[in-house]
């Protein structure tokens, strides 16, 4: 049975493009949801953090600018983590790889190693 990839991508980062190109040389069909274009739901982030298995605040990059303006030195509950993503896209971690129930923040790159032997890539 295949299983789709799902690669939440950002065309500007280098670390994004070689998630691609990882997969591409395993020769792995993989799905690109450019999340700063094609904004996930609510509903989609949590799923997201759910296979990520890590609280919402573990997804923010808090080197952007929108973090140190708006969230550094603040707690903020795990939903309030999930609206400042929404409402602030360039917050989640990239690129973020999903297969069926799991993923991984393709940080570094070999991480993606983790979800390979649930890929069947002879579609």
């Amino acid at each position: 049975m295949n299983q789709e990839v799902l690669v939440y991508h950002n065309p500007r980062c280098s670390k994004s493009r070689c998630a691609l190109d990882f997969l591409s040389e395993r020769k792995v069909n993989y799905t690109v949801v450019e999340y700063l274009k094609d904004l996930p739901s609510k509903a989609e982030l949590e799923a997201i953090i759910d296979k990520l298995n890590i609280a919402p605040e573990a997804l923010i990059r808090k080197g952007e600018e929108e973090y140190k303006l708006h969230f550094k030195g603040k707690t903020l509950s795990n939903d309030e983590w999930i609206a400042a993503m929404l409402q602030f896209p360039k917050l989640i971690e990239r690129p973020i790889v999903v297969v069926g129930g799991k993923a991984v923040v393709a940080r570094p790159t070999e991480r993606i190693l983790e979800l390979l032997p649930t890929i069947d890539n002879t579609k």
